[in-house]
């Protein structure tokens, strides 16, 4: 990967998003149509505090994000998520 230039806004995070899993626990291959948008990513860029609200993630995390959120970019060839940090629900 590449870095990135560029700045994140006050409370935003970008996410690379993880791969979807191939495969369930008991070994079934999961075909492409059937397989779910992922919903865990590493944190590549933060963005600076909200006024009245701390950033609580850093770069490096992997975190667990709801669903729907954000909005898909593509940079320089690479899909990434720019979400809320109010969007995250879990840092692992």
């Amino acid at each position: 990967m590449s870095t990135l230039k560029g700045k994140i806004l006050a409370g935003k995070v970008l996410v690379k998003p993880q791969p979807a899993d191939e495969k369930t626990a008991s070994g079934i291959i999961i075909p492409d149509s059937a397989k779910e948008k992922p919903q865990k990513g590493d944190v590549v860029l933060t963005g600076a505090d909200k006024k009245d609200e701390p950033m609580e993630v850093k770069t490096g995390d992997v975190v667990l994000y709801g669903k729907y959120a954000g909005t898909e970019l593509n940079i320089d060839g690479e899909e990434y998520l720019l979400i809320s940090q109010s969007d995250i629900l879990y840092i692992a």
